[in-house]
């Protein structure tokens, strides 16, 4: 399928979720409890690849005095958080960005926690890691989300799946060694549960493509997009004791 295209399909198909990825707003809430930071302190936020904005909501209601910059290639995302934050009453202290998360127009040494939930994957991890680093300041936090083996063995089946869509996947030691190694200090991970990804992701998903394939009747790549969600989804459902 054209990049393009999928894109295009993408946007469609997601712009209407909550969330473009696995994950909860618990547990946004534990990420943010693990980064240690002062959630009274003006602190200086961006949320890269934020998509519709689940984190960035989260953090603007939990983070009184922040500024929060959302960014993300997709301006539909955008507008659909602009009109959330609204909505919440948080559109005062949260600006978007309409930027690929490697190419950020922000000043070095300028953010005190860097957020990105299942999203960094988009420039790679250990680009990731490299390219967002400068944007913190000394003491700054990052907190990511990352596809990751919870068994150093997986099945033939899912391993080729996940190594063709995502050579980067590794086991969570494979990540904190090269978290470590770009000059980072670790401190702490947990894993999504199942829930993260079925009921906050996959279902409302499945949720709205009645929908999308309507809207596409007469396109066959809304109906390859359809097929690889349900491919992913079904995969999931069988093997998600091996990832998270």
């Amino acid at each position: 399928m054209d990049e393009q295209k999928l894109f295009s399909l993408l946007v469609d198909l997601h712009r209407d979720g909550a969330r473009q990825g696995p994950g909860s707003e618990a547990d946004t809430l534990r990420a943010l409890a693990l980064s240690g930071v002062d959630e009274t302190g003006a602190l200086r936020v961006a949320d890269v690849g934020c998509g519709t904005g689940a984190a960035a909501l989260v953090l603007a209601q939990q983070l009184p005095n922040a500024r929060i910059t959302a960014a993300d290639l997709f301006q539909e995302f955008l507008d659909v958080l602009a009109e959330r934050a609204a909505a919440a009453g948080v559109a005062d202290r949260i600006s978007t960005l309409a930027e690929s998360m490697d190419a950020l127009p922000l000043a070095p040494d300028s953010l005190d926690l860097l957020w990105s939930e299942g999203a960094i994957y988009n420039i790679g991890f250990a680009n990731g890691l490299e390219v967002l680093r400068p944007h913190l300041r000394t003491g700054g936090v990052l907190a990511v989300s990352e596809l990751t083996w919870l068994r150093p063995d997986p099945p033939e089946e899912i391993r080729d799946f996940w190594e063709s869509q995502y050579p980067e996947i590794a086991t969570a030691a494979e990540k904190i060694a090269t978290l470590e190694g770009a000059g980072y200090d670790l401190l702490g991970y947990f894993t999504l549960s199942p829930s993260s990804w079925l009921d906050h992701y996959y279902g409302p998903t499945a949720q709205r493509l009645p929908a999308f394939r309507e809207r596409h009747a007469d396109e066959p790549e809304a109906d390859e997009l359809i097929a690889m969600e349900d491919r992913e989804v079904a995969l999931y459902r069988r093997f998600q004791d091996h990832y998270s």
